[in-house]
């Protein structure tokens, strides 16, 4: 690739500032995790994660309506399925069986060097509180834009703007790590660098290449 700057030797160069997702990049969140155990059946599962306790209607509370409100107002909708439908919030920790050791990994890896780093996270104000609680390294973070707290969801680009304004970054000089395809784009129309998460192995790979690591 050619410049028109000076070269610099890359202990020189600025390192990438890092930017995490959280859900299914250092948390194994999935609301199967929970309900396969309350389905003796998967097909039944799927549909009712499909028409019950769907993916927008878990999108809401990342979007800030609190998770009280959300559960009553599916409950009254399909009364024949309550106690499912409050396992969401009473049983949520079932959803996230355990974290992403390798990203966790790479995360204090890059703490340790003194990087600092960053979240994006799609993720209702309650159950983040209690993730800082039961997983410390959410901790970790130099800053954290939090989807409920801010009424915004990825992949709107005011969620990614805000994140530089905040935090006095340069978007142009952040890589943001994401498994959802649709928040991967949208950062990348906003000017970011971008991976999409599959797996610590190919994370570490992508940014060791992109000079992250």
């Amino acid at each position: 690739m050619s410049s028109s700057r000076p070269d610099t030797s890359a202990s020189d160069s600025p390192r990438p500032t890092v930017v995490f997702d959280i859900g299914a990049v250092l948390l194994e969140w999935n609301p199967r995790h929970l309900y396969r155990k309350l389905f003796a059946d998967e097909a039944a599962m799927e549909l009712f994660l499909a028409e019950v306790c769907t993916h927008d209607w878990n999108l809401s509370m990342d979007a800030g309506t609190p998770f009280a409100e959300a559960i009553a107002a599916k409950v009254a909708e399909f009364p024949h399925h309550e106690p499912l439908i409050r396992a969401y919030d009473e049983r949520w920790e079932e959803m996230v069986p355990h974290v992403i050791e390798g990203t966790v990994e790479i995360l204090k890896g890059l703490k340790d060097r003194g990087d600092k780093v960053y979240a994006i996270t799609n993720f209702s104000a309650e159950k983040f509180a209690l993730a800082l609680t039961k997983w410390p390294f959410l901790g970790w973070f130099d800053g954290v834009i939090v989807s409920a707290h801010e009424k915004l969801l990825k992949p709107d680009a005011r969620i990614y703007r805000l994140l530089e304004s905040r935090f006095g970054l340069d978007l142009a000089d952040c890589i943001f790590i994401d498994d959802n395809p649709g928040n991967v784009a949208g950062a990348q129309a906003v000017g970011m660098r971008a991976i999409r998460f599959e797996s610590p192995e190919q994370l570490r790979r992508d940014l060791t290449e992109m000079g992250a690591l």
